[in-house]
């Protein structure tokens, strides 16, 4: 039997809606990262100064092992391909589940294949920062830690969670809570920047390079993209993690946005 007017109809015009959105995607994602760091970094003012500078000392404040490549690899990357030294704070050893050692492990053999060499990973582990999704970690002692690895390092750009943690998880809204403390406190060193990556909903976390193009028009003060050769390269790195590669995770390797874009904001 033919198929009517409203039969097969919607189907092809919706796939072909889909191809042509994907096509779009790749093609803008191809010739945004194309040129380079330039063109993947994009900022307003001391931000964009700060990301294009020579000199520029990076620190990605995390809480967990595997969170530096779940949700930050397009910042290491894209920072690395702009000339900056990127080092990572992890401020728990991921501990929920007694795995902690394996977990540091892991962290520095990612962190490797992000281009952060171990002597540039710092892990804290200290018994009143626990890896738990339902404790709110102590704001004042946090900042200390923080603070005290921004100066000791002279760091002048911090990269971290914003207020929804990108998945609510209380320990990672915990780290912008202390570095917005410090920011507001004005405590952090003169010219130090810092950035929060942005939380989005459902929906957008979820299509992958379908989100070039909204990433792209939406305002935001700093936008990393990666090429699909870097995106293979942050899939090699959440593959250390071996010990959290639950089949969840590898849907979330395939589908999730922040393997391939990261948006950030100035704090």
């Amino acid at each position: 039997m033919a198929a009517g007017p409203w039969g097969w109809g919607p189907a092809v015009l919706l796939v072909l809606l889909l191809a042509l959105l994907l096509g779009g995607a790749r093609r803008l994602r191809r010739r945004y990262a194309a040129g380079g760091a330039g063109p993947s970094l994009r900022g307003r003012g001391r931000a964009a100064a700060a990301a294009r500078a020579d000199g520029v000392r990076a620190l990605l404040v995390t809480a967990h092992p595997d969170d530096e490549v779940m949700f930050f690899a397009p910042t290491v990357l894209g920072l690395g391909r702009a000339g900056a030294h990127a080092a990572v704070l992890c401020c728990s050893a991921g501990n929920y589940y007694n795995q902690g050692e394996i977990r540091k492990k892991e962290l520095e053999q990612s962190c490797f294949l992000l281009g952060i060499p171990a002597s540039d990973v710092t892990v804290v582990d200290h018994r009143d920062l626990p890896d738990n999704p339902a404790v709110e970690w102590d704001t004042q002692l946090l900042a200390a830690f923080v603070l005290k690895h921004i100066e000791a390092n002279n760091i002048n750009l911090v990269v971290t969670f914003d207020a929804g943690g990108v998945s609510g998880h209380a320990n990672h809204i915990s780290l912008y809570t202390a570095l917005r403390y410090l920011h507001s406190e004005q405590k952090l060193p003169e010219g130090c920047c810092v950035f929060v990556l942005e939380s989005v909903n459902l929906f957008r976390k979820y299509i992958s390079v379908l989100d070039v193009p909204v990433s792209c028009l939406l305002p935001s003060d700093a936008l990393f993209i990666l090429t699909e050769e870097e995106t293979e390269q942050a899939r090699r790195a959440m593959r250390c993690h071996r010990s959290q590669l639950l089949w969840f995770r590898h849907i979330y390797m395939l589908f999730s946005r922040y393997m391939v874009i990261n948006s950030l904001r100035l704090l």
